[in-house]
């Protein structure tokens, strides 16, 4: 990459407007980071600032409209609303420009007129359509060294979900007034370390290029956004949920490995033999927990039939006597094929039966994906999740440890040395013995 914005980046922007040097008081200097050779430079002097449109042999393109917002002014006269950054979620609410006492109409003002253009863009049904469409670039005010102003954090890189029509207050003014405010996706930029090459916003302002030529440029997830729309901005907006997220392939023994060679005799033993393969996951799951330094008591399996959401049951010990608790661990079981995902509803049946203060823990043969271990993360479920490669890795280390490493003594070690009764109980009483 060349010149990059970094994603919590801050940047000194200064009144001399001038790209030399790289770097000022520290920090990246805005106007070296964002020039374009040849082309005027792209300023934040506004809200919203749209970069001038290029004329192409297919039509007019926007090379990008830059966003700013300025926290310090919420609330006041001249900016009466509060606008809504979650960028760990990947979602900004902004408002327009419209003021009060404006003579223009609502969608007239010059950044509201450059926002709709852009939401009209966003809409666009086609991947052609889409392609022209011109990003947002989005930063925030932010205070350095005592500085109120001169400093610009940036956001990253957005599109317009939806635009509605608001009436706000005017603060000061003690009247009303209709504005715009603009429901932002902001796009993940991991792909791209979490920067964004300025060359990309060169080459949209070179008339002699076209869409498809500079959108190679573009961060992969816009790629993604411009080929399938709007279908695909769950999967390409920004959370940073996701780097807690562990890819499928990760979760897999490598093909023709032992270890995946022991997965697929753990699932041939178990395979439609539901309460065996329960017991053999309550004791990886006891090894698990008191790998933590904690006390753990396995209980008892579940007479519950089908996917109740329960199989086995357990206690951690935390601390001890008045110093101390214990906690309800409530676990599933699921031997599936080795290729095989578990879906986030497939966890959300073990998530809705825990009662407050519980644990959760699943134990499985397969893999748990994507989608599934993002929306745990994000609603704090208190889950532990054992995939197939985890499930082995763990009963290879007792084979180790107690079976000369044979793994098929152990696993039947297991089953036959420490037998769990299946009892029809309530999981809290585990907390009486």
């Amino acid at each position: 990459m060349g010149r990059t914005l970094g994603m919590g980046g801050v940047l000194r922007y200064t009144s001399a407007k001038d790209a030399a040097p790289p770097l000022i008081d520290g920090f990246d200097n805005f106007y070296f980071v964002t020039e374009s050779p040849g082309q005027k430079r792209v300023l934040l002097e506004a809200g919203i600032n749209p970069v001038a449109k290029v004329r192409t042999p297919v039509g007019a393109r926007r090379p990008a409209v830059l966003i700013r917002s300025s926290p310090w002014k919420a609330g006041s006269e001249q900016t009466p609303w509060h606008d809504v950054f979650d960028l760990d979620h990947g979602h900004v609410r902004y408002f327009g420009d419209h003021k009060v006492n404006t003579d223009k109409p609502v969608g007239g003002t010059t950044g509201n007129s450059a926002l709709l253009d852009a939401f009209d863009e966003h809409q666009a049904p086609t991947a052609a359509g889409r392609a022209a469409a011109a990003p947002l670039l989005l930063f925030r005010s932010v205070s350095r060294n005592g500085k109120v102003k001169g400093h610009v954090d940036f956001c990253g890189v957005g599109l317009i979900e939806r635009a509605e029509r608001v009436v706000q207050w005017a603060g000061q003014a003690r009247s009303t007034f209709t504005n715009y405010v603009f429901d932002l996706a902001v796009i993940d930029l991991s792909a791209e370390g979490d920067k964004l090459d300025w060359e990309w916003i060169t080459a949209r302002r070179d008339p002699g290029r076209s869409d498809a030529d500079v959108l190679k440029l573009a961060p992969a997830a816009w790629r993604e956004w411009v080929k399938h729309g709007h279908s695909v901005l769950p999967q390409v907006r920004r959370r940073v949920a996701r780097s807690s997220v562990v890819k499928v392939r990760d979760q897999r023994p490598t093909v023709g490995s032992s270890a995946a060679a022991d997965l697929q005799a753990v699932y041939q033993r178990f395979d439609g033999n539901k309460h065996a393969f329960e017991a053999l996951a309550s004791a990886v799951a006891a090894r698990v927990m008191r790998a933590s330094g904690h006390g753990y008591l396995e209980g008892w399996l579940t007479r519950r039939s089908g996917d109740g959401g329960a199989d086995f049951v357990g206690r951690i010990d935390l601390g001890r006597g008045l110093a101390g608790t214990k906690l309800v661990v409530l676990g599933q079981a699921k031997c599936v094929k080795p290729d095989s995902l578990i879906s986030a509803e497939q966890i959300a049946r073990v998530v809705a039966r825990l009662q407050r203060g519980w644990i959760g823990v699943y134990v499985t043969t397969g893999s748990y994906s994507e989608p599934a271990q993002l929306e745990m993360v994000e609603d704090q479920y208190p889950i532990v999740l054992i995939n197939g490669q985890d499930l082995v890795k763990e009963l290879r280390e007792i084979a180790r440890e107690d079976h000369g490493g044979d793994l098929s003594a152990c696993v039947e070690h297991l089953l036959s040395g420490r037998p769990l009764e299946v009892l029809n109980r309530r999981p809290e009483e585990i907390l009486l013995g």
